[in-house]
């Protein structure tokens, strides 16, 4: 049976730069293509990707075992809110239901979020965590997260995992990281992490970091994370078993970057812009949080889970079993930060 594609969240930065870059991935045969839209608008934006309008509510057990069961959907490419897990589980029966009545493998990627496998989650951090690493599940699993919206996100991975493997559905964890770059899509176009640490400067005008030392994350153009989506998807139409559940973590990344250094390029894109006093990065006090949060709506403590933190996730899997290869060194984003920068404060819709 040819498979027919469901992908969420496509008017969002993630899944708009899918859709976007579909056509031109020419991947092996399928049968239909659809995309979760919510208004006319959307449903026209898709329909120029070849994508077949599809409109029901996520988070409704009815409607999408409708949505997914009566239009044998055998894919589904699930790029809205990661957690809490509620509408991964609706999905996951349904599918199965679709596996159940045509005999074809069904299968569901979960994007997740490079948080998730950091300091803030409880995620070892003393040396590179491979996505890779045979224990990945075993570790999450025992993660203890110091604040209970990370515990949640944890959950919810594990959950899927869990979930998928109970009804007979094939599982995919896809981990984006700091993404940067304009987004492909004709939605949102700018991506949360990088317009954060703008907001913070910009609401206090200066640029601070939020840690100790020099902690590095890992990052990935835009670009870099579009063409891992689509290079799973062509190994899962090509049946050639790309893994999945308890070893299908998938992180998109090229490499990883100090905090430090990503916050001094954005701080001198700032100043050069008069948004911030200096371009000098100091470490945030205890007022300084409070008032980054008021900056970015959020409680001074957590503050740093947004801004900072340490996370040795480390992408493998990727140019292992799927052939995906970064065009962009990890470098990219500071040289690339002064057009990020100019980008956003053009586009202030966040």
């Amino acid at each position: 049976m040819s498979h027919n594609i469901l992908i969420t969240g496509g008017s969002g930065y993630l899944g708009g730069s899918l859709l976007a870059r579909w056509n031109e991935a020419k991947l092996p045969a399928y049968n239909k293509l659809f995309a979760l839209v919510r208004t006319p608008k959307q449903a026209e934006v898709v329909k120029k990707y070849g994508a077949e309008p599809l409109t029901f509510d996520a988070y409704n057990e009815a409607e999408v075992w409708g949505a997914v069961v009566d239009n044998n959907i055998t894919i589904v490419y699930h790029l809205i809110a990661p957690w809490p897990h509620v509408s991964q589980s609706y999905f996951i029966k349904a599918m199965a239901e679709v596996k159940k009545r045509t005999g074809s493998e069904v299968h569901f990627l979960h994007t997740s979020g490079a948080k998730i496998f950091s300091s803030h989650a409880g995620s070892p951090t003393d040396k590179p965590l491979l996505d890779s690493d045979p224990k990945l599940y075993e570790i999450q699993k025992a993660q203890q997260a110091p604040f209970p919206l990370m515990q949640g996100a944890i959950d919810a991975n594990n959950f899927v995992i869990e979930e998928a493997e109970k009804y007979g559905v094939r599982s995919y964890v896809f981990v984006p990281c700091i993404v940067y770059g304009e987004g492909e899509g004709e939605g949102n176009r700018i991506s949360i992490q990088t317009v954060a640490i703008i907001r913070a400067a910009e609401g206090v005008k200066r640029m601070h970091r939020v840690d100790t030392g020099r902690p590095t994350w890992p990052v990935c153009h835009i670009r870099d994370n579009t063409n891992m989506y689509l290079r799973l998807i062509h190994k899962i139409l090509a049946d050639e078993n790309p893994s999945y559940g308890q070893n299908g973590y998938y992180l998109a990344s090229s490499g990883s970057i100090a905090w430090d250094d990503l916050y001094a390029a954005i701080a001198t894109a700032l100043a050069k812009r008069n948004i911030i006093a200096d371009d000098e990065v100091i470490t945030a006090n205890k007022q300084d949080l409070e008032a980054m949060g008021k900056s970015l709506g959020c409680p001074a403590e957590l503050v740093p889970v947004m801004l900072g933190g340490s996370c040795t996730f480390t992408a493998d899997r990727g140019s292992k079993e799927l052939g995906w290869k970064a065009l962009h060194k990890p470098e990219h984003i500071l040289e690339y930060a002064d057009a990020e920068v100019d980008f956003i404060l053009r586009n202030k819709n966040w």
